[in-house]
């Protein structure tokens, strides 16, 4: 069954559509990669699918159960999120928080869950750290690790390797498809990088303000779209 479906859907804000014309079927485990210049609607689906937004036209369903709270979420960093004063493993238990309801305190399945994702992304040295002294790879893994504490079904990242360095990128990137292979999560991931959304997506939706392509990376490949943002080269 699928998790997410769009029929012929419109997001956009005050009655002026950003993104139309979407129709889309993801499932249980896919691995989607968004594309499209500035403005082409991503961060806009996002927040749709996030239900920040409704859908101004058409439809969006889910599958499996899922509740707009049981969706990991990894947004852009703004500035002062990056100066953030708190402890890395205060930063990750507070991925649970949704799911503590009036609880006082978190249980202990929720630090041993913490605790081992945490040593899965290879920052378990770094829990008594302060997340600001971190470098940029290392406080993306701490709020990837927050994010997967709120979720065992969707996870959204919007442009988690803006700002990295190449290693910390391909690391970040590594992780990410690695997540998906070994919990079958389902990954949505808003990025500009082309050549690596091909290689580490198993499907590809390019908008541009309304949708372009859906369709395996594979295929998408083959596309002019998809040569045209590559460079012209096939070879991925």
């Amino acid at each position: 069954m699928a998790l997410i479906t769009c029929h012929d859907t419109a997001f956009g804000y005050e009655g002026h559509p950003v993104v139309s014309h979407l129709n889309f079927s993801l499932n249980t485990g896919d691995y989607l990669c968004v594309m499209g210049e500035n403005g082409a609607g991503k961060s806009t689906l996002i927040k749709g699918i996030l239900r920040l937004i409704k859908p101004m036209a058409g439809t969006l369903e889910t599958g499996d159960g899922l509740l707009p709270s049981e969706i990991g979420y990894l947004p852009q960093q703004t500035a002062a999120q990056k100066d953030f004063p708190a402890g890395v493993e205060e930063v990750v238990y507070s991925g649970f928080l949704n799911r503590r309801g009036l609880r006082p305190f978190y249980s202990r399945a929720e630090k041993q869950t913490a605790a081992t994702l945490m040593e899965q992304l290879g920052i378990s040295h770094l829990k008594k750290s302060c997340y600001r002294e971190l470098s940029g790879g290392q406080q993306q893994r701490v709020l990837l690790a927050r994010a997967l504490c709120a979720t065992s079904k969707l996870l959204l990242l919007d442009e988690p390797v803006s700002g990295l360095d190449p290693v910390a990128t391909q690391e970040l990137y590594r992780l990410i498809g690695d997540i998906n292979h070994t919990t079958g999560i389902t990954i949505i991931m808003v990025s500009h990088d082309v050549r690596s959304a091909v290689e580490h997506a198993s499907h590809i939706l390019h908008l541009k303000n309304a949708q372009q392509f859906y369709g395996t990376a594979h295929d998408y490949v083959a596309t002019n779209l998809g040569q045209t943002f590559l460079g012209g080269h096939a070879d991925v």
